[in-house]
């Protein structure tokens, strides 16, 4: 049984009010996914817990900063969404299934990922380095390639967190 959606209209209206786009349903989420194709995509699983409140829902807002940031930005409700939430695990194949978490996806596939786990306990700040750290990375235009799961580009740029983990 899904949540009651006036308690978690607060917190839907936290990412979408600052444009990342909710998907309800199965068909929106596949639709997504097929306009990510050529492109990169955040997908924020939500959550009405306290460690989205608290940090996922504000390092999305916090990384939204960033110079390098992905082509979309996406979200769906776990407990609420049921449906979307579901077909989003699917095209997540291999993951385990977390909320809150967060999925950097590029050309359709999952290539960041920010499990439950790495975002507990850890500050709204850190979880958003991570994820600037990850548009770095996988969002950046070298000529359309991204610099190897681990590496950081030779620049300016700080060295991966120990808390980022690619999937690639």
């Amino acid at each position: 049984m899904p949540y009651p959606e006036p308690l978690v209209a607060p917190m839907r209206a936290e990412l979408s009010a600052v444009g990342v786009h909710e998907l309800k349903t199965a068909e929106e989420v596949d639709r997504a996914f097929e306009a990510a194709s050529g492109k990169t995509m955040l997908l924020i699983v939500n959550s009405v817990c306290g460690c989205a409140a608290a940090m996922a829902r504000p390092a999305v807002r916090m990384s939204m900063q960033a110079e390098q940031l992905p082509d979309m930005f996406t979200t769906v409700f776990a407990g609420q969404d049921l449906e979307a939430t579901a077909r989003a695990r699917q095209h997540l194949a291999g993951l385990p299934p977390s909320s809150p978490s967060m999925f950097l996806i590029k050309d359709g596939e999952p290539v960041f990922a920010l499990e439950r786990r790495h975002i507990e306990g850890r500050s709204a700040s850190a979880i958003a380095t991570d994820l600037v750290t990850a548009y770095q990375q996988v969002c950046g235009s070298n000529d359309g390639v991204s610099p190897a799961a681990g590496e950081v580009a030779q620049d300016d740029q700080a060295p991966t967190s120990s808390t980022f983990r690619s999937i690639l």
